[in-house]
């Protein structure tokens, strides 16, 4: 009998839409204000990162084999302890500047190929070693050269579904722009159902930022929106974006399907800061969970979703880099304020 009553109670997440057709929208030019996303970049971009960036995915970092990332014009190399801890330091080894990302990783040790030198974290002659984190999705490096600011022991790690609930999955891509384009194209919600039609729809900013807040949480936009699942079947949620440091924005589902579960997106500069042609890469993770009992199923099949998941964030970042790249070229070129 409970049986029968939980499938009594079960309802659907998908809704049929029916509504004006991509043309027939309510335009959103006048409520996409410059002023409005130059203003909200520029509060993120002045709170504190601690020096810390987003440099991939914490499943790439596999033990036994050392990943080469360049940051700012630096190259890292990271690898894992014996206890699987997360280790790195510069990418060139200190002896004759072999790249270390092609060594190996012996019991814990990174080993050069070129001559055999053995370094396991600690400094060596000019090397030393930069403060690492793991934090179960991603991966993160401290570099106080790049970053300029005060350094903080741990990064700004934003909240997720608790551990072990949700399924994540890490999407990567590199456009030509800086961070604050990547940043200032998450910051402009109204784009969404006009840019992407083919995932968003009936998207409406039912909350813009406060202007000087009294805390992040009020530093956001909320907006109610659908997500395209096919033809004119979708969801419809309430999310919020917030910014909690210089590089990433937040969006975090708040109500409807799906709630607790983010998409963060990081923006992490490649080349230096002083580079004719920088280049950004944006590591988006997208951390799904739900309280519905099939849900376990997904969680279940995680390896089997993870690539469809970054097909989809691939889908919309295909278009969003060309946004955040054009931002660039008019900013760049003086030819629009950024």
């Amino acid at each position: 009998m409970a049986d029968r009553a939980d499938k009594a109670r079960w309802t659907s997440p998908l809704r049929r839409r029916r509504g004006p057709g991509w043309a027939e929208q309510a335009p959103t030019w006048r409520a996409a204000r410059p002023a409005l996303i130059a203003d909200t970049l520029k509060r993120a971009s002045a709170r504190p990162s601690g020096n810390w960036f987003v440099v991939g995915a914490s499943r790439e970092v596999r033990p036994g084999s050392p990943c080469g990332r360049t940051v700012g014009g630096v190259e890292v190399v990271l690898w894992r302890s014996r206890s699987g801890g997360l280790r790195a330091g510069p990418g060139a080894c200190p002896h004759l500047g072999a790249p270390l990302r092609d060594s190996r990783v012996v019991c814990g040790t990174l080993v050069c190929h070129w001559h055999g030198l053995a370094l396991d974290g600690s400094a060596f002659a000019d090397w030393q070693s930069y403060p690492a984190h793991d934090d179960g999705v991603l991966v993160w490096v401290r570099l106080d050269a790049v970053g300029g600011e005060e350094p903080t022991e741990r990064p700004v790690v934003p909240d997720r579904p608790a551990p072990g609930s949700g399924v994540d999955a890490v999407y990567t891509a590199v456009g030509r722009c800086e961070p604050q384009d990547v940043v200032a194209n998450r910051l402009d919600p109204w784009h969404g159902s006009w840019f992407h039609p083919y995932s968003f729809v009936d998207l409406t900013v039912v909350k813009e930022p406060r202007g000087e807040p009294r805390g992040d949480e009020d530093d956001a936009f909320e907006v109610d929106v659908s997500f395209r699942v096919a033809g004119r079947l979708v969801v419809p949620v309430r999310a919020e974006f917030t910014a909690p440091e210089p590089r990433t924005v937040v969006m975090r589902i708040t109500d409807g399907e799906g709630a607790t579960s983010v998409v963060e997106t990081h923006a992490t500069p490649l080349t230096s800061a002083d580079a004719e042609l920088p280049r950004t890469a944006v590591i988006e993770a997208v951390v799904a969970a739900s309280d519905r009992r099939g849900f376990a199923l997904a969680r279940a099949a995680a390896p089997v979703l993870r690539p469809l998941m970054r097909r989809t964030a691939g889908r919309l970042w295909r278009d969003d880099l060309a946004y955040a790249e054009r931002r660039w070229e008019l900013r760049s070129s003086g030819r629009f304020p950024g």
